[in-house]
């Protein structure tokens, strides 16, 4: 007999988080908050993207959830955080983690990468450093607003990658996915 046929509530299992690198980066790149999720319970992969424009890779990341968008958080660091939010905007998945999202290139910070945000509809967790020449801070903490349901956390003298605050930034991932 199951635990539901004995009266017991199943356990929800957390869904499984798939995270695309940066531009330069490969699944590879993505190891130390892919074991840091396992080492929380949480299954996680990283995944490799197509190099280039972020739209030719968001039929690749798309492919990878198309049979149960529902069972992933999808994210990424920097390039990979953007194909993910992307592909969000036009298959929810269960979440959505931005890992120092490209708001902008940087010194053209009046061209920011968000027209898609109104389209998604998952939770988001976002993770930015405060002194990322990516993402000026003020204009990240104001695009959030354009997220329906969107969590920010930055980190004060942190840059264009969470490598100093690791462990807290897997540690945040791990909470936003069990909360899900």
């Amino acid at each position: 007999m199951t635990g539901a046929a004995l009266g017991f509530a199943a356990v929800p299992t957390p869904p499984t988080v798939l995270l695309g690198p940066g531009a330069s980066g490969t699944a590879a790149s993505m190891r130390p908050y892919v074991s840091g999720l396992e080492r929380r319970g949480i299954a996680a992969r990283g995944i490799d993207l197509p190099r280039g424009r972020a739209e030719r890779a968001v039929p690749v990341y798309a492919g990878l959830i198309a049979d149960a968008p529902g069972d992933f958080v999808i994210g990424g660091q920097s390039f990979g955080g953007r194909v993910a939010s992307m592909v969000a905007a036009a298959t929810p998945p269960r979440g959505l983690v931005l890992l120092c999202y490209p708001l902008h290139l940087p010194g053209h910070s009046e061209e920011l990468r968000t027209d898609h945000w109104p389209d998604i509809a998952c939770p988001v967790l976002l993770l930015s450093g405060e002194a990322d020449p990516r993402a000026r801070i003020d204009l990240l903490r104001d695009s959030v607003k354009l997220l329906k349901r969107a969590t920010l956390h930055t980190y004060p003298g942190v840059g264009h990658g969470l490598a100093p605050v690791i462990d807290d930034a897997v540690e945040r991932i791990a909470e936003f996915v069990r909360a899900l």
